[in-house]
């Protein structure tokens, strides 16, 4: 998060008019609240401020309000003046401790109209974040909220001011406030509120909290290390079965997070080891176009890794009958779902889809919520979005199955 500056004190500033002199010594500074006139000594010390602030010589306006520091028994309307002028001054000439000084004792005189103090209470508690003193700084935004405040960048820095001042309780309590607050008005939450959130939950251990949080991240901005922290945080879940391993592969190798030559060969050799060795073949061959495979000290083994692969292809489809004749003769779908896959996942898309359904109707699998996540990714394959995210809502695993399915749920709202 970018600091303050002091510029966008000054636009607070001229908001609430600190920048009214007095044009004539005598007149109040500020009718609406002073009962009595400026004395001349007074009044002519701020007029003079007042000229060398109109032509931009803030030091020097600066120097002449000073003056004013030396006058003794000041009205509260003479202070009340002298100190809007000094805000004004000391935030066009950048120094925010004059700022502070001024602001503090014009929100203490609560003087002005409640709006224009609200606005002041703001500037208040910016100055005080661009000085460093976050304590102050976070009691500042939090009267500007409970005062009726509703600028949402300046949540987002008591948020900061909270944790840099080391209340992390507060802070995290404050940034799932906001983003539960602006889920509820329909609202996505900003990326900068889901960031810090994400590394607060994670830093105090809570790595649901953390895994919850990542999964908006992508689904609401869906960058890249997004991805990479979410796939890598659902895989270390001590419930995530090692037989999703392969899923998880082809999840990162669909948003592309599979470069290396090793990934490209595990994740080949896996394919073939559970029978899809068309889908190896397509792997292998992205390997190939990206140039993970194909080069190297190891190219001869890529070479042979594919031929496998083609052999196996072969295979598979000069045994299709028959294997197709045993799966529908099984008791349950299971054989046919994973006939079906391993056509989906080769490019037989409609084939691979209808034996993969025979299978779910028929029944009794070991595991109906991998053949439901296999079937939204056949559909995803095929081009039917879909009907792919309806059998992804059939996926209620808590083994890490359900997890894959949401995840790949949101890739498919994102693919163009």
């Amino acid at each position: 998060m970018k600091h303050l500056r002091l510029s966008q004190l000054a636009i607070l500033l001229a908001a609430i008019g600190c920048a009214t002199v007095p044009e004539l010594t005598g007149v109040a500074g500020n009718q609406a609240y002073a009962q009595e006139a400026m004395r001349a000594e007074v009044g002519k010390l701020v007029q003079q401020a007042g000229e060398l602030y109109k032509a931009k010589k803030y030091r020097d306006a600066l120097g002449k309000l000073q003056e004013t520091d030396r006058i003794g028994n000041k009205s509260v309307n003479e202070t009340f003046t002298i100190e809007r002028m000094r805000l004004s001054v000391a935030s066009a000439a950048g120094d925010n401790d004059a700022v502070i000084r001024s602001g503090e004792i014009i929100v203490a005189a609560n003087k002005l109209p409640n709006k224009d103090q609200l606005q002041l209470i703001q500037v208040l508690a910016n100055s005080y974040f661009k000085a460093n003193n976050y304590a102050k700084a976070a009691k500042m935004y939090e009267r500007y909220f409970s005062e009726g405040g509703t600028d949402s960048s300046s949540r987002q820095y008591m948020i900061q001011a909270k944790s840099m001042s080391g209340d992390s309780a507060g802070a995290l309590k404050e940034t799932r406030a906001e983003i539960q607050a602006a889920e509820k008005a329909g609202r996505v939450p900003s990326q900068s509120t889901l960031e810090t959130y994400a590394y607060a939950v994670q830093k105090s251990g809570d790595k649901a909290g953390y895994l919850a949080t990542l999964e908006k991240l992508v689904m609401h901005y869906g960058k890249k290390e997004y991805w990479v922290n979410l796939l890598n945080s659902v895989e270390r879940k001590p419930d995530f079965s090692s037989r999703l391993t392969m899923d998880l592969y082809r999840l990162k190798l669909a948003v592309g997070q599979i470069s290396k030559t090793s990934d490209f060969m595990e994740m080949s050799q896996m394919a073939i080891q559970d029978g899809n060795a068309g889908e190896a073949l397509k792997i292998i061959e992205q390997g190939y176009k990206s140039g993970a495979l194909g080069t190297g000290n190891e190219a001869a083994r890529h070479g042979r890794l594919k031929d496998l692969a083609t052999k196996r292809v072969a295979e598979a489809k000069a045994a299709f009958a028959t294997t197709e004749s045993d799966a529908q003769k099984s008791a349950d779908g299971t054989a046919l779902v994973n006939l079906g896959f391993s056509l989906a996942t080769g490019g037989e898309y409609e084939k691979g889809v209808g034996l993969m359904e025979q299978g779910i109707k028929k029944g009794s699998l070991k595991h109906p919520d991998d053949a439901n996540l296999h079937l939204g990714v056949a559909h995803l394959l095929a081009g039917k979005k879909a009907a792919g995210l309806k059998a992804f809502k059939n996926v209620q695993g808590k083994d890490g199955s359900a997890d894959l399915a949401r995840f790949w749920t949101i890739y498919a709202n994102q693919a163009k």
